[in-house]
This record gives C-alpha cells, sequence and structure tokens, in this order.
C-alpha cells in the first residue's frame, strides 16, 4: 500500500480514535497512531503502526508523522487534571499541527 494512502489518527485506542481508525482501515487505508499508551492492548494487531506522541520534540514528532495524507486529531483535555493541564494539552496540541506542517500533512 502506497504510503499516499497513510492516515494518522491520535488516540486510535480511544473512544472516538478507534471509531475512525475501524473506518479507515474498511476503506483500505492504510492507519498509524499516534499514542500516549503504545503498549495498550488493543483489537487492531498489526493492522495499524503504533508510534508514541513526542511532545518534547517537534523532530520526532514530524517523523511519526512523515508520509500521512491526512491527520485526524482525537488528542484533547476539556479541563486540568491531576499532573495534567488543559493549557499544557493546548501545547501539545499545537506542537502536534507545526509537526503536521512541517511533514507536509
Amino acid at each position: 500500500m502506497s504510503s499516499a494512502n497513510l492516515h494518522v489518527v491520535t488516540g486510535a485506542f480511544g473512544y472516538s480514535g478507534r471509531y475512525i481508525a475501524e473506518r479507515l482501515l474498511t476503506r483500505g487505508c492504510k492507519v498509524r497512531t499516534l499514542t500516549n499508551s503504545p503498549g495498550r492492548t488493543h483489537d487492531f494487531g498489526d493492522r495499524i503502526e503504533v508510534h508514541p506522541f513526542h511532545f518534547d520534540s517537534v523532530e520526532k514528532m514530524k517523523q511519526s508523522l512523515a508520509g500521512a495524507k491526512v491527520l485526524y486529531n482525537t488528542y484533547w483535555v476539556r479541563f486540568n487534571h491531576k499532573g495534567f493541564s488543559h493549557a499544557e494539552a493546548v501545547r501539545n496540541t499545537i506542537l502536534l499541527f507545526e509537526a503536521a506542517k512541517a511533514a507536509g500533512v
């Protein structure tokens, strides 16, 4: 399958991302996920590529997005959590979009 058919879904092991990834696979797309839980058990087997988020490095995030045609972002935080703030999530999302732009997505 060509990389022109590669779609990246953030959080494909979560609620919304799971349905997006499954729909893309059904349509014959190649799917890669970016996740905070790369070792998490999931039902996709080897049908998707799993990459960790690299919020510490735009360059590493860019590499994880290389070759993608589309980015589906389901990464979000509505309110502060213990040890993690909404503002931090906004910064991470900006970094993700900057990396996607730099990767040509």
